[in-house]
C-alpha cells in the first residue's frame, strides 16, 4: 500500500491564537540560516508553490507516485536511479545531478557550494525549492508524466524536514533503502570515485567521513517517516546487476499495480 509521511507535526500544524510560529523556523525564511539538526518539536509552515513564478507552471493537481532510493553516500544510489530511468514508465531524479548543474556563480549556487564543499546538507527550504522546480519544469517539457510515470527520487528527501514539505506532493509506493554496515567499503568506494571524476576535495578522508556522519545523523532518521511494511533494505556491495535485480523485485509490481492502465 502506498504510504505517506506519518508524522504530523509538520504537514499542519496548528497554533493557539497568542502564538504564532518563529519567523526564523519558517522554510522559506531560512535561506541564508545554517544548518541545523531537525528537531521533531519544531512548528514549521508546509512549503507552498508560489503561483506567481512564470518560469515554474504549478505541479500537477494528483499526487505523484515515487519511490525513494536511500542509502548513505557509496552505496549506488545514482547507479540503479540511473538504470531504472531508463525503463519505461520510471523517471530518474537525482538532486546531485540538479544541484551540480547549477550555475556556480548564481546566488543560490553561491549558497549550495558553501554547504557542499564542508560536507554539509544544503538547508531544506533551499533543496525544496530546487527540487519543484525541475519537477515542473519536466511536466512543462513532457519528460515527467505524472499520470503514467513512476519518479524514482535519489538524494531527495534529506532529511525528515524535507519528507514532510514533500508530503503534500507525493505518494511514496516504496523506500529502497541500500543498507551497508561496512563503513570503510564506503569511503574506499567514494574515494576512488571522487578521483575519477577528478574532484579531489571529494576525495579527502575526513570530507567523506563527515558526509557519512551527516547522513547518520540527517538523512537516516527519513526512514522513521514511512512504515516500516514499504521499505526495503537491499546490499549495495552487489554486483551493479544483483542489485538491480533486487529492486526491480520490489519495484516491477508496484509499476504494474499503479500504472497498468496508463502504460498498456
Amino acid at each position: 500500500m502506498p504510504h505517506r509521511c506519518v508524522i504530523p507535526s509538520i504537514g499542519r500544524p496548528r497554533y493557539p491564537t497568542s502564538q504564532s510560529p518563529r519567523p526564523d523556523r519558517c522554510p522559506l525564511q531560512r535561506f541564508t540560516t545554517v544548518v541545523r539538526r531537525f528537531q521533531p518539536t519544531l512548528p514549521c509552515t508546509p512549503f507552498r508553490v508560489s503561483t506567481t513564478d512564470q518560469e515554474s507552471p504549478p505541479l500537477a493537481s494528483e499526487l505523484i507516485h515515487a519511490i525513494l532510493l536511500l542509502g548513505a553516500p557509496g552505496t549506488g544510489k545514482g547507479t540503479q536511479g540511473a538504470i531504472l530511468g531508463q525503463v519505461p514508465g520510471f523517471v530518474h531524479q537525482s538532486s546531485g545531478d540538479i544541484f551540480r548543474s547549477m550555475d556556480p556563480n548564481s546566488e543560490i549556487g553561491k549558497l549550495f557550494r558553501s554547504y557542499s564543499e564542508k560536507g554539509e546538507l544544503v538547508p531544506d527550504d533551499v533543496t525544496i525549492r530546487i527540487w519543484k522546480q525541475d519537477v515542473d519544469r519536466r511536466i512543462a517539457a513532457g519528460t515527467f508524466r505524472p499520470t503514467s510515470d513512476l519518479l524514482v527520487l535519489d538524494g531527495i528527501p534529506r532529511t525528515p524536514s524535507q519528507a514532510k514539505l514533500m508530503n503534500e506532493l507525493l505518494e511514496v509506493h516504496s523506500v529502497i533503502h541500500l543498507s551497508c554496515k561496512d563503513e570503510e567499503a564506503l569511503v574506499e568506494r567514494l574515494r576512488k570515485r571522487a578521483q575519477k571524476q577528478n574532484r579531489p576535495d571529494d576525495a579527502k578522508p575526513d570530507v567523506i567521513r563527515r558526509r557519512l556522519e551527516v547522513y547518520r545523523e540527517e538523512t537516516r532518521p527519513v526512514l522513521e517517516c514511512y512504515d516500516k511494511s514499504i521499505i526495503h533494505k537491499i546490499d549495495p556491495l552487489g554486483t551493479p546487476a544483483t542489485v538491480l535485480r533486487d529492486i526491480l523485485s520490489v519495484v516491477a509490481p508496484i509499476q504494474a499495480d499503479v500504472l497498468g492502465n496508463a502504460l498498456a
